[in-house]
């Protein structure tokens, strides 16, 4: 019996938010294995904002996805058949899989994972990719000490919501910006948050003012944009500031906005460092391994929001990100029928 093996892939590059055209729905065969192969039947397949800058060409930290490609994404999936010494059919594993029903791999960059300790979207989220680049961008770039003051944008996103938690883990006060009530309301009585920011509300600054009056030791940002540049303003005196993403400019139609109030930095004798989480990719072992005990500890919570579906799904579900649908981590489940 041939495996057909249906795949989103880049139909065209997209100028603002993606749109049906931009994408092509295929099908065709799995195809077959050759000797150190394997195929993977793909289960979950992670969703995030960066997915939007792999779109784009030009130079970035990754290659981009090229016209005519199978979309990258991070997945879950199971082995159903092997030439490979390493894997055999019934493992569950990790890979950058791409946006399909099947993936034939060499096992490069393909790690096995145990959903018995926890479910495939937790690993997906706060013991994957998401939780790695709160914790090494959080502790390693941010630097905080305790009783120090952490703002973290794009709180109740996949990253954010690890990151504010491990700020509160390590003694520190951790305000988180979001938009809405109830995601504010979340962070807060759920998380642990010390407060939330609804920047929906309007006059960030004057609210950051309130929170933080002492400044900002440390502000972790996935937001970018007029974000960014109300957290400049509100600086304490050697401050670090962790550059993670950008999700507000991710789908500009032409350059992305400069920092008006930049010298804030020199100002506040302050850092701003981009961070990027493959530079990590030798220890994060250790990253899962704390995260991991936090989670059994309860100290730490995770949340995932997972959309049941298929393949020609996910263009709409990327869309979730920049609506604002998500709380916490947005997993694609493609359904064992599709």
């Amino acid at each position: 019996m041939t495996l057909i093996n249906t795949q989103c892939r880049l139909a065209a590059r997209p100028v603002g938010l993606p749109k049906p055209s931009d994408w092509e729905i295929s099908d065709e065969p799995a195809g077959s294995l050759a000797d150190g192969e394997f195929l993977v039947r793909v289960e979950y397949l992670s969703v995030d904002p960066a997915m939007r800058t792999w779109m784009n060409a030009g130079r970035s930290y990754v290659p981009p996805v090229e016209i005519g490609e199978v979309m990258r994404a991070g997945g879950i999936g199971r082995v159903i058949d092997s030439r490979h010494p390493d894997f055999a059919a019934g493992d569950d594993v990790y890979g950058v899989f791409g946006v399909q029903r099947y993936a034939l791999s060499d096992g490069v960059g393909v790690n096995a994972v145990d959903t018995t300790l926890a479910p495939a979207p937790v690993q997906l989220g706060a013991l994957g990719i998401s939780g790695l680049t709160a914790y090494f961008g959080l502790l390693d770039v941010g630097r905080p000490q305790p009783g120090q003051t952490v703002v973290v944008s794009g709180a109740a996103g996949s990253v954010g919501s690890i990151a504010g938690q491990i700020a509160r883990i390590n003694g520190c006060r951790a305000i988180g910006i979001a938009g809405g009530e109830d995601k504010c309301r979340w962070l807060v009585e759920e998380l642990g948050f010390d407060a939330a920011i609804d920047y929906k509300a309007g006059d960030l600054r004057k609210q950051l003012k309130t929170h933080a009056p002492n400044g900002i030791d440390v502000f972790f940002d996935n937001v970018g944009g007029d974000v960014l540049e109300a957290a400049l303003s509100r600086l304490a005196r050697g401050a670090r500031v962790v550059l993670c993403g950008a999700v507000s400019q991710y789908n500009a139609a032409g350059e992305l906005r400069g920092l008006g109030n930049y010298m804030q930095l020199l100002v506040a004798r302050a850092s701003m460092t981009g961070f990027v989480i493959f530079d990590y990719a030798d220890r994060y072992g250790e990253g899962v391994a704390q995260l991991a005990n936090w989670l059994r500890s309860g100290e730490l919570h995770s949340r995932e929001q997972v959309v049941h579906g298929d393949v020609g799904d996910f263009p709409d579900v990327l869309l979730a990100l920049f609506r604002g649908d998500n709380t916490g981590k947005l997993v694609l489940a493609l359904d064992s029928g599709s």
